[in-house]
């Protein structure tokens, strides 16, 4: 997130420290801290692929889905950040894409995606 200097970043899972937090508890953790900051709240989902060949060449492939964070949770269709992750470009959340649209969008898709190359390769 840009408005939080990159926070929840790579801990996103345990941006809330109770080992009972929930994804609600998280959603609502991240817009507490977003709370008086300004709108709109950038923010990417973002995933890496390693492919490491039988020599131990190493490969990583990067995939990125920008989007914002809205005030409100819309949509079914997801876990974690996907109620409140807006995709701008189709006025939609992750969590209202159907399964087609998110494996063709989603960060981790993107990084897949980008990972066939070497997958190919072997």
């Amino acid at each position: 997130m840009d408005a939080l200097d990159g926070l929840p970043g790579l801990h996103s899972a345990r941006f809330v420290a109770r080992p009972d937090a929930t994804d609600a508890d998280r959603r609502q953790a991240l817009l507490e801290h977003l709370r008086g900051k300004p709108r709109p709240w950038l923010a990417r989902f973002r995933c890496w692929v390693a492919v490491v060949t039988p020599d131990g060449e190493t490969h990583l492939a990067e995939g990125v889905c920008p989007g914002e964070i809205i005030p409100e949770e819309r949509g079914q269709n997801g876990f974690g950040y996907d109620p409140i992750f807006y995709l701008p470009e189709l006025g939609k959340t992750m969590a209202e894409l159907s399964m087609d649209e998110k494996n063709r969008l989603s960060h981790r898709a993107r990084a897949v995606r980008a990972a066939v190359p070497w997958l190919k390769k072997f």
